[in-house]
């Protein structure tokens, strides 16, 4: 049956690609674990994990217990790393499907502990078995150990545990400001750190730190070099760059206020492709007169004749309430804006200067058209807001189709032939 036109066609051949861009970007220094938390940034999860994983992707990092699990069904060979942290009554379920937890509170270990010993009654888990990746907190105050009080959390990881220290890591809270300082302060920061945790006897594998923003920067040499001082690899977690958006650097790379752009982020604004491309149809075309109000409570008031088109979204599927009046949508290849509130299911384009404008006729939200490109950051940019929460806005009513191939047709448009990957 036909459906609302209203989708997200995602390009899994562009985000394989950018996976390995990354990757090679990374290499030697450091591996990648692919963020898909939050239903990969709002691009579906169904279609993404598997399709970092077919690049290459050893490692995938979601949100919660929950995520893990719809992670693993698609993914049964990957090692899930569960970022958010376990909830009470959720480590049975982390060690049933093999998921790997951050913890930097007792409690976790607690539950770790006993969800451990309850499976060893009936499978024999082996000391060490449960894999666990510490976090710290060096300075953001969100998630994360405080570095001078981690001995308690380490006595957890002795002989005959079942807990097994795997990684440490940290977030780096502003690898997306070119100067650096804080960046550098919470590596100090976590370079003392390791050393505690070293001189007490504890030694892990990873050291997982670092975004897109860290990876692009060229942080992984560096990383890489703490993480060796302690017998550890490196290990960075791209998010946005992984979906073909690079993280905006504030202040941008210009001498003398900050260091000259590296190579890294050059290489990566030519090479990444957006995975997403947020897509509806003209549902009908109306001639109004001067005078016409438009929408809920008649913000917009023609001022001459108009010519009106409907367009099949609305914030029900993440389109922003805010950018009524301001902002405008792909047709035909040119802007038409925003008339009127935006409503629940439907908005409003004025088209007067666009011709030919019919039923049926594309509209492009997110993606590009005819020349002319819309992305998450200018949605951002007109919302007051960033590209990670238009992306996750956009509605679960709103299917993500997976793109197959595109055709031509007339006038220069594309018609997408896609189908629901699975």
């Amino acid at each position: 049956m036909p459906t609302r036109p209203c989708r997200a066609e995602i390009s899994t051949r562009a985000l394989e690609e950018n996976f390995r861009f990354l990757a090679a970007l990374a290499a030697p220094h450091a591996e990648l674990l692919a963020i898909v938390k939050a239903n990969a940034y709002g691009h579906g999860l169904a279609l993404c994990a598997p399709a970092v994983v077919r690049a290459g992707a050893r490692w995938l990092g979601v949100t919660s217990v929950e995520e893990g699990i719809a992670a693993r069904a698609l993914c049964p060979d990957a090692q899930i790393l569960i970022i958010g942290g376990i909830f009470p009554g959720q480590a049975e379920a982390a060690l049933a499907f093999r998921l790997t937890p951050v913890a930097w509170e007792p409690w976790h270990l607690d539950e770790l502990e006993r969800a451990a010993h309850a499976a060893s009654a009936s499978s024999g888990t082996m000391p060490g078995s449960v894999p666990v990746h510490l976090e710290i907190d060096t300075g953001m105050s969100r998630q994360g150990a405080d570095p001078n009080a981690l001995a308690p959390l380490l006595a957890r990881f002795g002989p005959g545990s079942p807990l097994r220290l795997e990684a440490v890591m940290t977030h780096l809270f502003a690898a997306d400001e070119a100067g650096g300082e804080i960046t550098q302060s919470q590596l100090a920061l976590l370079d003392q750190a390791l050393g505690r945790i070293s001189s007490a006897g504890h030694f892990a594998e990873w050291l997982n730190v670092g975004n897109s923003a860290a990876l692009l920067a060229g942080l992984a040499p560096s990383l890489a070099e703490l993480a060796a001082r302690h017998g550890m690899k490196a290990m960075l977690r791209p998010g946005l760059a992984l979906y073909g958006l690079l993280p905006e650097f504030n202040p941008a790379f210009t001498p003398p206020y900050a260091p000259a752009e590296p190579a890294s982020l050059a290489r990566a604004r030519a090479a990444l492709a957006p995975v997403l491309r947020w897509k509806s149809q003209v549902v009908t075309v109306r001639s109004v007169p001067a005078g016409t109000q438009v929408g809920y409570n008649g913000t917009f008031v023609a001022t001459e004749p108009m010519r009106l088109a409907l367009v099949a979204a609305g914030y029900g599927d993440g389109l922003d309430r805010s950018l009524s009046n301001r902002f405008s949508l792909l047709v035909r290849g040119e802007r038409a804006p925003v008339v009127g509130r935006i409503s629940m299911d439907q908005t409003v384009l004025d088209v007067t200067g666009i011709p030919g404008v019919a039923p049926g006729d594309e509209v492009v939200l997110i993606g590009e058209q005819g020349g002319e490109t819309i992305t998450a950051f200018d949605h951002a940019r007109a919302g007051g807001t960033i590209p990670w929460e238009v992306f996750t806005r956009i509605g679960a009513r709103v299917p993500r189709l997976g793109i197959k191939h595109a055709e031509p047709i007339q006038g220069g448009a594309v018609a997408v032939k896609a189908s629901l990957l699975r």
